[in-house]
């Protein structure tokens, strides 16, 4: 059903234009049909991949900052972007702050952590991201790069995280946060530290998130779901490569169930903070990400559970080729906003 000759330029199309190019071949499964600018970046990225092969990790990094470069809107400016280091476990942790201001009281902060598998992403592939959600939210977005596999594998990424949230609940007044009012948020392998670093400050003593916002989160590791399967051959995340990430990131089976790896798997979710969950309809981890949030649900915890069923895996990081993407953001910061400023 894919249409032929798909090209980079094609991905700048208008959504007008882009239905008419489509006309004939949308791609549609059960109730959903797939957004049509989803659809042109989608199958743009499967006609430039070789199935099965994964370049060496320098090219690797390189593609996800280049399809950010090329498919995200710039970043906003802003009156402060600042790097900073993070004491870790392992040595300092990069960072970058975001606000809209530079002076004035102190404000509510969101730990951002990016995704890419635990192997691609950083600074610069969230960089239009975090600095939108600084502007539009009112709060002082702090990007983690936290250590990627396979060079540090489970749970090195996870250490980093923590000490990072747990920095910003003792330091944050050092770099102008209210330690009082902290989120985490996160993108994929971001959504998935960011629901580990909620229950485990909820199993320990650092206080619980203000709240959470899992955008097409990675939460179980059994890859058993109805979406799974069905979009095994899925856009920018098939199954093949879920794998391969999987085995960059574990050091063995039995990582798979550990908590810190496959956050649904915790036998409780009660006592965790308000959360926002962000699926895609054509995204192989949508049923998950569901799941997480209905059992969120039947722990007492507020969610607001929000599919969009039209897209793909990263929409949210692709701006520019899909509108959506920055619908998406904005909704994202609206209910930061709500949730840390009121």
């Amino acid at each position: 059903m894919s249409h032929p000759t798909l090209e980079l330029s094609h991905t700048a199309m208008s959504e007008e234009e882009a239905l008419r190019f489509l006309d004939g071949h949308r791609i549609r499964q059960g109730s959903r049909t797939m957004d049509p600018k989803a659809q042109i970046v989608g199958e743009f990225v499967k006609s430039i991949r070789v199935p099965g092969y994964f370049p060496p990790l320098p090219e690797l990094r390189a593609q996800l900052r280049t399809m950010v470069t090329l498919m995200d809107e710039p970043a906003p400016a802003l009156s402060r972007i600042e790097d900073i280091r993070i004491p870790g476990p392992a040595g300092e942790i990069p960072a970058r702050v975001y606000a809209a201001r530079a002076e004035g009281a102190p404000l509510p902060a969101v730990a951002y952590f990016h995704g890419g598998g635990w192997v691609q992403g950083d600074l610069e592939t969230h960089h239009g991201l975090c600095a939108r959600l600084a502007r539009h939210a009112g709060a002082l977005v702090v990007a983690v790069d936290y250590r990627l596999a396979p060079e540090h594998k489970f749970p090195a990424a996870v250490e980093d995280c923590v000490a990072a949230y747990r920095w910003l609940r003792a330091r944050g007044r050092d770099i102008g946060a209210d330690p009082a009012r902290v989120a985490v948020a996160g993108d994929s392998a971001g959504g998935n530290l960011s629901a580990v670093v909620s229950q485990l400050a909820a199993s320990g003593d650092t206080p619980l998130p203000t709240c959470q916002v899992l955008i097409y989160p990675a939460v179980d590791f059994s890859l058993e779901t109805d979406s799974h399967r069905d979009l095994a051959d899925g856009h920018v995340i098939p199954r093949d490569r879920i794998l391969w990430y999987m085995e960059q990131y574990l050091r063995n089976e039995a990582d798979k169930t550990d908590l810190r790896a496959s956050p649904l798997r915790a036998p409780s979710l009660a006592g965790q903070p308000p959360t926002m969950i962000v699926t895609g309809g054509f995204d192989p981890l949508r049923d998950e990400g569901r799941a997480y949030g209905d059992r969120l649900r039947q722990a007492g915890v507020d969610v607001v559970y929000r599919e969009y069923p039209g897209q793909i895996h990263a929409f949210v990081s692709l701006t520019k080729a899909i509108p959506q993407g920055m619908a998406c953001t904005l909704e994202i910061a609206e209910y930061l906003r709500r949730l840390l400023i009121g």
